[in-house]
């Protein structure tokens, strides 16, 4: 006897959080995501179908293998797996779920998908990302992309996120999470009080320049052996 599992039929797709590498195509004609665990050898659209990565031939999602797109239910899992090194250039996606599925406790494997919204996080040095610029490698055919403000772009290969978006289509939205905090300022310590104790420190440096600048040649080199 073969137990069935129940099926869901919502009135509306169910939504999804995950992660990804932007990707563009290498003739820059059109803009895609790879993922960062298994399927992350094949770039997907944002509207895409999933296939089975070890080449089976069966549909995707397949109960007896674990193919398919995978996403989680809380949005706060998804940003958690940007923390890790390896993860850190990864942009987060809330995607609708289409298709057959099948639910987990944490998310969903399933057929289709629309991503509807990326977001991508700040550029390397901490500003707020305005383009998605050349990370350095890819797939065949693909180019990924890394967030980049303007000032780190520097002449890499790059799109702007409205231009990603556009070539993504779909209704795709790309947008800019917020600048990386400044954790190492002292708390209370605004652009004035900075600027206080820049002025203060040069004060010091010119002292200490003027007293060398009065001690005798011979007084400098008294010190050497």
């Amino acid at each position: 006897m073969r137990w069935r599992l129940p099926e869901e039929r919502p009135a509306e797709p169910p939504t999804g959080f995950k992660i990804a590498h932007p990707m563009l195509s290498q003739d820059g004609s059109r803009a895609g995501f790879t993922g960062v665990s298994l399927g992350g050898a094949l770039p997907y659209g944002v509207l895409d179908e999933a296939h089975c990565v070890y080449g089976l031939r069966h549909r995707a999602p397949h109960r007896r293998c674990d193919c398919g797109f995978h996403c989680v239910h809380d949005r706060t899992a998804a940003e958690a797996m940007l923390c890790t090194a390896e993860h850190r250039t990864a942009v987060l996606l809330e995607v609708s779920v289409l298709g057959a599925y099948l639910r987990f406790e944490l998310g969903f494997r399933y057929a289709r998908q629309r991503v509807r919204t990326a977001t991508v996080g700040p550029c390397s040095c901490g500003s707020v990302a305005v383009a998605l610029a050349d990370a350095g490698w890819g797939r065949p055919g693909w180019r990924a992309l890394a967030a980049s403000c303007a000032g780190c772009v520097r002449g890499r290969p790059s799109v702007s996120l409205a231009t990603f978006a556009r070539l993504g289509g779909e209704g795709l939205r790309v947008r800019a999470g917020a600048a990386a905090s400044g954790g190492d300022l002292p708390e209370g310590l605004g652009v004035s009080e900075l600027v206080a104790e820049a002025a203060l420190l040069q004060a010091r440096l010119d002292w200490f320049q003027t007293q060398l600048a009065r001690l005798e040649p011979g007084e400098r080199g008294s010190g050497q052996g």
